[in-house]
C-alpha cells in the first residue's frame, strides 16, 4: 500500500525557508511573480497585484519564516493587518495564495478541493479587449469580434475620457485640463502609469475633478457603442470599463444613452467607498452596475451590499486578501442576489488562481476576466507544454495539486524582466530579521 502514499513531502514537517521574487514588464500590465521556498524542497508561487510592489510582500517575510504555510488560516490571520486597498493589498493576497499553492502541493490536492470543492467543471472567461491608439467603434468591434471567432461568449471594452480628448468639445472641464490630458496615452489615462507629472489628473477622486460630458461628448461614445454592436450582433454580453474621472452624474447621463445597447454592467465609474453615489448610479439606470476589484478583504463589501449598490461584484484574488477570502466575498454576495464576476490581469500564477476560486464559487459566478489573450509568451510563463489555461473561451482546471503550476520557465521569466526592477530570483535576506512592534493594541 505505500505506493498510494504522497512521499514529496512531511506536510507537519514542512516550513518556509525564503522569499524570492521576479519582475515582468508587457504581461501585458506590470507583475511580479513571488516564491515562497520551504525545507522539502517545494516551492509555492504566488503574485503581486498588478501595477503594484513586492515591497508590499518583503515586510511579510519575517512573520513567515520558520512556519508551516499549510497553517494558512493562522497566517493569513497574523499578515492581514499589514494589507490595504488596491495594489496595497497585493502583498498579503500574493503571500496567501503562495500558501495555498504549498498546501496543495504538500497533501498532493488542487486548491479548489481544499476550497471545499469545484461548483463547475468549465470555467466561463469573458475577454478584456484593447485597441491602442485613436481608433473608432468600428476597429474595436472587429477586434472583439476576433474574441468571438476564438470562442469567447462574453465580452469588455472601455469606454470614456480617452476617446474623447482629442474631441474638441466633448469634454467639460477646467481651462488647460482637457489640453493637459492630451499628452498622455491611453493606459496612463486609464491607469495613471507615467513618469508626468499626472497627480492633478489621476489622484483626484471623480467628484472633485470638475470634469463632465457635453452633449458632443455623449454623443460621440453612444455612436462608438453603436459601431460596436453593429460589428458583433446584439446577443453576446458586452460590458463596460474605464469610465473616466467625471462625476457620476455624467456616468448617468452616459448610462441612459447605452440601455438601448444592452451593456452587461458598466465598472468602477465612481470610486468603490462612495456607496450613496453607487446607489444613485443603480436606481438611475437599468444597467447593471459593478465594482470591486480595488476593494480589500470582505468586510469592505458589506456597505455596498447592505445599500443594495451594486447588481455585481468584481474582487480581483490578488488585492481581496487572496483565494479564501474572495471565495468568502462571492458568497456574502450570494446571500443578498448579488452576481459575482472575477477580475484578472496578471501572469498565469494569478491566473490560475483566480481559476481555482472561480471553480469553487458557488451559483453566483458569472464569469472570470482573461486580459493576455494578445501576449504570445504569457503562456510560456509556465513550463509545461500542455499549458493552455484558456481553451474556446472556457477553462477546464487541471488535477494538480496546488495551483497545478510545478515550475515556471526561468527563461522566459529572464527575456521579459522589468528593467527598472532587475533580477531573476534574487536573495532578499536583508528582509529576514526586521522586528517592528506592531501589535495594534496595548
Amino acid at each position: 500500500m505505500t505506493d498510494t502514499i504522497n512521499a514529496n513531502s512531511r506536510p507537519s514537517d514542512l516550513r518556509i525557508t525564503d522569499m524570492r521574487f521576479v519582475d515582468l514588464v508587457g504581461v501585458p500590465m506590470d507583475c511580479t511573480i513571488l516564491r515562497l521556498d520551504t525545507n522539502q524542497g517545494i516551492s509555492g508561487f504566488g503574485e503581486i497585484r498588478d501595477f503594484s510592489n513586492k515591497f508590499y510582500a518583503l515586510q511579510l517575510k519575517r512573520l513567515l519564516l520558520g512556519e508551516n504555510p499549510c497553517d494558512v488560516n493562522k497566517l493569513f490571520n497574523r499578515i492581514k493587518q499589514f494589507g490595504g486597498h488596491a495594489r496595497q493589498g497585493g502583498g498579503v493576497s500574493g503571500v496567501e495564495v503562495a500558501l495555498w499553492d504549498l498546501a496543495g502541493k504538500a497533501y498532493g490536492v488542487p486548491v479548489y478541493q481544499m476550497l471545499g470543492g469545484k461548483f463547475r467543471e468549465t470555467i466561463r472567461v469573458y475577454c478584456d479587449t484593447d485597441v491602442d491608439g485613436r481608433h473608432s467603434g468600428q476597429d474595436m468591434g472587429k477586434a472583439l469580434l476576433k474574441r468571438l471567432e476564438r470562442g469567447y461568449t462574453m465580452l469588455k471594452m472601455d469606454l470614456g475620457i480617452d476617446l474623447l480628448v482629442h474631441e474638441d468639445g466633448a469634454l467639460n472641464a477646467p481651462l488647460g485640463y482637457v489640453e493637459a490630458l492630451r499628452g498622455f496615452s491611453q493606459q496612463e489615462l486609464s491607469f495613471g502609469i507615467t513618469d508626468k507629472n499626472f497627480e492633478t489628473f489621476m489622484r483626484v477622486p471623480h467628484p472633485f475633478t470638475a470634469v463632465s460630458f457635453t452633449e458632443k461628448g455623449l454623443d460621440i461614445l453612444e455612436d462608438y457603442v453603436s459601431q460596436v454592436r453593429g460589428v458583433i450582433g446584439t446577443e453576446v454580453p458586452l460590458a463596460i470599463d474605464h469610465i473616466g474621472h467625471v462625476g457620476y452624474q455624467s456616468c448617468i447621463r452616459l448610462a441612459k444613452r447605452l440601455e438601448k445597447y444592452n451593456i452587461a454592467w458598466m465598472e468602477d465609474c465612481v470610486p468603490w467607498f462612495y456607496t450613496d453615489q453607487w446607489v444613485e448610479l443603480s436606481r438611475s439606470t437599468t444597467i447593471p452596475m459593478c465594482t470591486g476589484e480595488d476593494i480589500y478583504l470582505k468586510e469592505s463589501f458589506t456597505p455596498l451590499f447592505d445599500a443594495g449598490a451594486v447588481s455585481l461584484i468584481h474582487p480581483d484574488v490578488l488585492t481581496a486578501g487572496g483565494m479564501a477570502e474572495t471565495q468568502k466575498i462571492a458568497a456574502m454576495a450570494e446571500e443578498r442576489g448579488i452576481a459575482a464576476v472575477v477580475h484578472m490581469a496578471e501572469t498565469p500564477v494569478g491566473g490560475m488562481a483566480a481559476a481555482h476560486v472561480s471553480a469553487a464559487i458557488g451559483d453566483n459566478f458569472m464569469a472570470m476576466e482573461f486580459h493576455s489573450n494578445d501576449v504570445p509568451w504569457w503562456r510560456d510563463i509556465v513550463k509545461d507544454p500542455g499549458f493552455t489555461f484558456v481553451d474556446n473561451g472556457w477553462i477546464a482546471l487541471p488535477d494538480k495539486p496546488g495551483l497545478g503550476i510545478e515550475e515556471l520557465n526561468d527563461d522566459v521569466l529572464r527575456e521579459h524582466v522589468n528593467p527598472k526592477r532587475p533580477g531573476l530570483w534574487e536573495s532578499t535576506a536583508e528582509w529576514d530579521d526586521q522586528w517592528a512592534h506592531d501589535r495594534i493594541w496595548s
